[in-house]
C-alpha cells in the first residue's frame, strides 16, 4: 500500500526534530562530568587564638582561592558578572544558541573568531577540566558537557561553582580572594562600581590588572556598567555613580604579620598566636631596631609564651624579613650564646642542695682546670668582691661565684642534664665545662624562654605549643621553693641596683623576673623574664656573626623586653608567683650569710625554707672593730687591691682552712714531652686551690718564682712534686713524668 503524501512531507521535519531533541537532551548523557566539578579547595588559612586570618597560603598550583556560597556574594556581583559574561545565562539550556548562531556567522563572513559565544556554563566546563587544545571538537565536547551539566545542576549552584573558580588576576581565585586582594574588604562591602571592576577582569586577568593597567580595567568596567543598565534592572542614578567612582584600590600587603609562621605550622590551623600582640611586638622589635643599628645591631628575635598553656602568643624572628643579610632566618630557632643568662638554673640546683639566697660565696681569683688548661674567669667589670651572698651573686650576675658554685655542685653535668629535663638541649661537642653557666654552648631562645616560663610556673615544664588543640604534656622538674627563690632573686631591684642601677629595661612598676646575658664576645645579647601569667624572651644580634659595638643585654634586648612587658600587661593587671608557705624570713649578716639580731650593723632580711635557717652568728666571728673573720682562702683578695671592703673584713690565720690542700696543677701522672726548641727544657706552672699559700718543693726541678705560684724549669725524668700549707703542715704530692721530644 502506498505511503500518503502528507506523511512524506512530513517525514524529514519529524526525523530532524527527533534528532535535535535527541542531541539535546540525550547525547549529552553519553560524555562524563569534569572530575575537577566537584567542592573548590580552599586555600590553606592560618588563624590566630581569636580566629583572626594571619596567613592565606597558597594552594599546590600558587592560587589562592576562599570559596563561598552563591548567598554571601553580593547581587551587584552577580549582576555584573552576569552582564559581562553570558547575559542571557538564566534563560538557555547551557548553550546559547542564539550567540552559537551569530559567532558562527561572522566566522563564515571573516575567517576568524570575532566574539565568544560560551555560555558561563560552557566556561565552568572548562575551568574545571585540564587543558585542552582550543579545537572544535574540544568546543563541541564542552558544549555537550555543559548541557548535560544544565540537566544535572541547578543554575544557582553552576553560577556559583562559576565564580568560585573565576581567575581575577594576581593568582586569586573567586570573588573573596579578589575583594580582599584589590580592596582589603570583605566581598559583602563591595560598591557596585568595585562590583563591575572586578566582573570585567576575568576577560583578560593580566592584560586588564587594575594596578599596572587602570585606565584598561575602568573601560572594561564601563562596558560592564554599559552591559549592565541596558539590561534594565538598575536605574540610571545607580549606574551613574558607579561610573563617576574614583578607582580606590588597597592591595594587599605582602608582608603579612608573623611571615615566619608558614614554616612552623601546616595548612587550616588555628594558633595560639594572638594578632594584635604579635603586630604590636613587631612594631616594637622595628623601633628598637632602628636607633641600634649605628650599634651594628640588625636582628632581634623575641618569643613570648602564655605560661598557663605553653602556647606562643608572640614570636618575632628577625625584626626585618626582607633584609638581605638573613632577615628570613629564625632567630627563635637558631642556637646561639646565651651569656649568663644560664646562671639562674645553676643557683636552682644549690637551692635543691641545701643553700638558700642568703648562703655564701666566693668572688675571688680562681683557677679552674679545663681541656685546655687552667682558666682564671673575671666578672664583667674585672673586679672581685669577695663574699657575697647567692642573691647578690645571681642579681648582680658575677661570673667567678656562678662558676664555683657549679663547680661545688659537680661541674657541667648536671646542669646540662637539668637543662635537658627543661627542653634545652646542650651539643655534646660543645664541652663548655663549668664555663656553661656563664654561655660556654649554644642554645635555643625558644627553648632558653621555655625554661624561665617553668620557673614561672613552679616548676612545672611543658613543651612550647602553636596549635591550641595539641595536647600538653606537663612534668614537674623542680620544686615550687627553689622556684620562687629564683624568681625572687630575678625580681629584685636592689639586689640588681650595684650592678646595673635603678630604673632601667629591667625595671618595670610591677612585679617581674629579669635576667639578661651578653656573650663574652659581643655577638649575642639577651634579656629573658616572667610574671606569673607571661613569659618574655628577648635575643639581640647579627646572623652572620659580626659583633655589636658594645651593647650589653641591658642596652640591646632590655629595651624590647620591658616594652613587650608592658603590652603584655597593658589591660591585664600583673600577677606574681604565691610564695610557698614553707619560706620563712630571717635576718643575716650578708658578709657571713649566719643569723643575727634586729640591731646588728649588717643585716638583711632573707627567705629561707623552714628548717633551714642558718646558724646564728657568734662574738668569735668578728673582731673588735666589728669586721667579720675571712678564713685564709680570702688571704690573697684581702691583700689586693679588688679589697674595697676593709673595713667590713679582717684575717684570721689562726681559724683552720675551711678547704683542704689541694693541687690544681700539674695532674698527678701527667707525662709531659720536652720541645727541643725551648729554653731550659720548657716551663710548668704549678697551681693549688690556696695561691699564694703555699711552699713548693721538689727535689730533681728546679723552682722559678711565678705570681701567685711557683713554676718549674722540666728536664726528663720522673719527678715528684710536693706542696705543703705552712698554716697547718698539711701536705700534698703528686708525680709527673718528663720524657725526651
Amino acid at each position: 500500500m502506498p505511503v500518503p503524501k502528507i506523511r512524506k512531507r512530513y517525514a524529514i521535519p519529524i526525523g530532524l526534530l527527533l534528532a535535535g531533541v535527541v542531541g539535546w537532551f540525550g547525547v549529552p548523557w553519553l560524555v562524563d562530568l569534569p572530575e575537577g566539578l566537584g567542592g573548590v579547595d580552599a586555600s590553606p588559612v592560618l588563624l590566630d587564638r581569636h580566629g583572626e586570618a594571619l596567613h592565606h597560603l597558597t594552594l599546590p598550583d600558587f592560587t589562592r582561592s576562599s570559596p563561598v556560597d552563591l548567598e554571601s556574594i553580593p547581587v551587584e556581583l552577580i549582576d555584573c558578572t552576569i552582564a559581562a559574561e553570558d547575559k542571557r545565562f538564566f534563560d538557555h539550556g547551557g548553550i546559547d544558541l542564539l550567540a552559537t548562531a551569530r559567532a558562527g556567522r561572522d566566522w563564515l563572513r571573516r575567517g576568524e573568531a570575532v566574539s565568544g559565544a560560551s555560555t558561563i556554563t560552557q566556561q565552568l566546563v572548562k575551568l574545571s577540566s585540564p587543558p585542552q587544545p582550543r579545537t572544535i571538537r574540544t568546543k563541541i565536547h564542552e558544549a555537550l558537557v555543559a548541557r548535560r551539566l544544565e540537566m544535572s545542576l541547578e543554575k544557582d549552584r553552576i553560577l556559583e561553582s562559576y565564580l568560585n573558580r573565576l581567575d581575577y588576576g594576581r593568582l586569586r581565585l573567586g570573588p573573596v580572594e579578589a575583594a580582599r586582594f584589590y580592596f582589603q574588604k570583605p566581598v559583602a562591602q563591595l560598591s557596585l562600581g568595585e562590583c563591575a571592576l572586578l566582573a570585567g577582569l576575568p576577560q583578560a586577568p593580566s592584560r586588564l590588572n587594575p594596578l599596572e593597567h587602570p585606565d584598561r580595567a575602568l573601560r572594561r568596567r564601563e562596558v560592564v556598567l554599559d552591559r549592565l543598565a541596558a539590561g534594565g534592572k538598575y536605574d540610571e542614578s545607580r549606574i551613574s555613580a558607579a561610573r563617576s567612582e574614583p578607582l580606590r584600590l588597597r592591595p594587599l600587603a605582602e608582608e603579612p604579620v608573623a611571615p615566619w609562621l608558614p614554616e612552623m605550622v601546616g595548612g587550616n590551623v588555628r594558633t595560639t598566636l594572638d594578632a594584635n600582640l604579635q603586630r604590636g611586638i613587631e612594631t616594637i622589635v622595628a623601633e628598637e631596631l632602628e636607633p641600634l643599628r649605628d650599634s651594628n645591631l640588625r636582628h632581634i628575635a623575641v618569643v613570648v609564651i602564655d605560661n598557663p598553656s605553653g602556647g606562643i602568643l608572640a614570636l618575632v624572628s628577625s625584626g626585618d624579613w626582607n633584609d638581605p643579610r638573613g632577615g628570613r632566618i629564625n632567630g627563635a630557632l637558631a642556637p646561639r650564646s646565651p651569656g649568663s643568662a644560664l646562671k639562674p638554673f645553676t643557683y636552682l640546683m644549690s637551692f635543691q642542695n641545701g643553700r638558700h639566697p642568703g648562703s655564701i660565696i666566693a668572688d675571688i681569683p680562681t683557677r679552674f682546670r679545663t681541656r685546655q688548661g687552667l682558666d682564671a674567669p673575671e666578672n664583667f667589670d674585672r673586679s672581685f668582691q669577695g663574699p657575697v651572698t647567692i642573691r647578690h651573686a645571681l642579681a648582680c650576675s658575677l661570673n667567678v661565684p656562678a662558676m664555683r658554685e657549679l663547680n661545688r655542685l659537680g661541674g657541667s653535668p648536671p646542669l646540662s642534664r637539668l637543662l635537658a629535663k627543661l627542653g634545652v638541649a646542650i651539643a655534646p661537642e660543645a664541652d663548655a665545662g663549668l664555663g656553661l653557666t656563664i654561655g660556654g654552648a649554644p642554645v635555643r631562645l625558644i627553648d632558653l624562654t621555655n625554661a624561665y616560663a617553668t620557673l614561672a610556673r613552679g616548676g612545672s615544664h611543658a613543651s612550647v605549643v602553636l596549635d591550641p588543640d595539641r595536647e600538653v604534656e606537663w612534668e614537674r622538674v623542680f620544686g615550687e621553693t627553689e622556684a620562687w627563690l629564683v624568681a625572687d632573686i630575678l625580681a629584685d631591684p636592689t639586689a640588681r641596683a650595684p650592678a646595673f642601677g635603678r630604673g632601667g629595661p629591667m625595671e618595670l612598676p610591677f612585679p617581674c623576673a629579669a635576667k639578661t646575658g651578653t656573650s663574652s664576645d659581643f655577638r649575642d645579647n639577651w634579656c629573658l623574664g616572667f610574671t606569673a601569667r607571661f613569659t618574655v624572651g628577648v635575643w639581640a644580634g647579627n646572623f652572620d656573626n659580626t659583633p655589636l659595638k658594645g651593647l650589653s643585654g641591658v642596652a640591646g634586648a632590655g629595651p624590647v623586653f620591658q616594652r613587650t612587658m608592658r603590652a603584655l600587661h597593658e589591660a591585664r593587671e600583673p600577677e606574681w608567683p604565691d610564695r610557698p608557705a614553707e619560706l620563712v624570713e630571717v635576718r643575716i649578716d650578708p658578709r657571713s650569710g649566719k643569723a643575727v639580731g634586729p640591731g646588728a650593723k649588717h643585716s638583711v632580711l632573707e627567705w629561707v625554707p623552714q628548717g633551714a635557717e642558718p646558724e646564728p652568728a657568734a662574738a668569735a666571728d668578728y673582731d673588735g672593730a666589728g669586721r667579720l673573720y675571712l678564713d685564709s682562702s680570702y688571704a690573697e683578695w684581702l691583700e689586693s687591691d679588688f679589697n674595697r671592703r676593709r673595713d667590713e673584713f679582717a684575717p684570721r690565720p689562726e681559724l683552720p682552712v675551711e678547704s683542704p690542700l689541694r693541687i690544681l696543677a700539674p695532674r698527678p701522672g701527667a707525662v709531659y714531652v720536652l720541645d727541643p726548641e725551648l729554653p731550659n727544657g720548657g716551663r710548668l706552672h704549678l697551681a693549688t686551690n690556696l695561691p699564694g699559700l703555699v711552699e713548693w718543693s721538689c727535689e730533681t726541678l728546679e723552682l722559678r718564682d711565678g705570681d701567685p705560684e711557683p713554676a718549674v724549669l722540666l728536664k726528663s725524668g720522673r719527678h715528684v712534686l710536693r706542696a705543703t700549707d705552712p698554716r697547718s703542715g698539711e701536705t700534698r704530692e703528686i708525680e709527673i713524668v718528663v720524657e725526651e721530644g
